[in-house]
């Protein structure tokens, strides 16, 4: 089953007279070395079921933890909506879960895109094989909102590696 399939089967469809809400999103990933880009690219994410729960009980003040965390990965296993956690986190070298910087940008009204911006440094020796990213709501453990998997980005000490997920609520 493809990621595209996959969004279209939780798309919302339009009542009449009625507003629809979905959460959808991308992630862009730049790695740096000797301070040149050396590789990007941009995928669509996937919302797993317990973010959208979380996100849900953000709206009326039910649950707490905002998803303000960033994880990179080395399982190379689909994503799947049922998905609780990464497959393999990454914890070490300086490339273990942390903080983003979270801020609001425009994709169609002011401000309807949550945006989460990391970047990593590699402070220990490697090779480092990163397949799969997540965002979270805190620095371990507890519930993941998008995760997503491409082809292997091998990170060498010193190695920059910016990651940007941007969730639009349209």
């Amino acid at each position: 089953v493809s990621m595209r399939h996959l969004l279209n089967l939780f798309k919302p469809r339009s009542v009449s007279g009625r507003e629809t809400v979905k959460l959808t999103g991308t992630f862009t990933m730049r790695q740096f070395r000797d301070g040149k880009v050396i590789r990007e690219f941009t995928r669509e994410n996937l919302i797993v079921n317990a973010g959208k729960a979380l996100a849900a009980g953000l709206l009326n003040g039910v649950s707490s933890g905002a998803f303000t965390y960033i994880a990179l990965g080395t399982s190379a296993t689909a994503p799947a909506a049922t998905d609780v956690g990464l497959g393999a986190e990454i914890t070490t070298g300086g490339i273990g879960r942390a903080a983003a910087t979270c801020t609001r940008v425009t994709t169609t009204v002011t401000d309807d895109t949550a945006q989460l911006v990391k970047t990593f440094e590699v402070t220990s020796a490697g090779p480092f094989s990163v397949v799969e990213s997540g965002v979270f709501n805190a620095a371990s453990g507890v519930t993941m909102l998008c995760h997503q998997t491409f082809a292997t980005v091998t990170l060498s000490l010193n190695d920059k590696l910016e990651v940007t997920w941007k969730i639009a609520v349209s």
